[in-house]
């Protein structure tokens, strides 16, 4: 995804950046995503919040898309206040901040509110893989940065994408499974007793290898006391 990214638009002052967020498209996915944050939380999320994970995941990921966008006309923002720009008194930069303090407020409110509910193993790939979609959506929309990219960077960047919500999901998936040998099919039992053989037999073989060159070693040693006494003994007849 780095490599085949888009390259991002420069922004350099809150006049374009106001020129960005009155583009007809942006206006209506903003709008869109406020009419679907309201429904979800005052009438999907009363009723089924509680048994669903996804409710209060959309939420944060809806709104996260908004929030996104606020931080980025608010760095434009900053910037412009070490540049010794008037940025206080344009409307928009307010409107920036109020607006990322409400979308980060509701984003923490409910992500804790599915973490105290649900499963962390759960709420954390999904969540990242519904923000994720939703910010790169909101980028697309806003800054238009996919036009000038080539076929061959548009599919790098969904195959990378695709390949962490896969790689995600399997991690989290499959984390708490446990394999035995009754859940494996039979030709890898067989194999496994196999294995499990040959090594059962090279350790008889080379125990009992041990023990041959043990009893070796303690026959020698008794030949050589024997001739040793016998020697002894003729010596004190002499």
């Amino acid at each position: 995804m780095v490599i085949h990214a888009p390259q991002e638009e420069e922004i350099r002052s809150l006049n374009e950046m106001s020129i960005k967020l009155a583009d007809p498209g942006f206006v209506l996915f903003a709008t869109a995503v406020i009419i679907v944050s309201l429904i979800l939380i005052f009438v999907v999320g009363p009723s089924h919040g509680q048994s669903n994970l996804l409710v209060y995941i959309s939420i944060c990921s809806v709104i996260g898309a908004l929030s996104v966008s606020c931080v980025k006309g608010l760095g434009i923002a900053i910037k412009g206040i070490f540049a010794g720009e008037p940025v206080l008194k344009n409307p928009l930069a307010w409107i920036l901040l109020v607006s990322l303090i409400v979308c980060v407020s509701t984003q923490i409110n409910y992500l804790n509110r599915a973490l105290d509910i649900f499963n962390t193993s759960l709420v954390t790939p999904v969540y990242y893989v519904f923000f994720t979609t939703s910010v790169l959506t909101c980028s697309a929309i806003l800054f238009k940065e996919w036009r000038h990219m080539p076929a061959n960077d548009m599919i790098g960047t969904f195959s990378g994408f695709l390949t962490i919500i896969i790689g995600i999901f399997l991690l989290h998936a499959f984390k708490d499974v446990s394999f035995t040998l009754s859940s494996l099919p039979v030709s890898l039992r067989k194999d496994e007793r196999i294995m499990n053989g040959n090594l059962s037999n090279n350790i008889y073989e080379h125990i009992n290898g041990n023990e041959e060159s043990s009893l070796l070693c303690e026959n020698e040693i008794q030949i050589n006391e024997n001739t040793a006494s016998r020697r002894s003994g003729n010596l004190a007849s002499f």
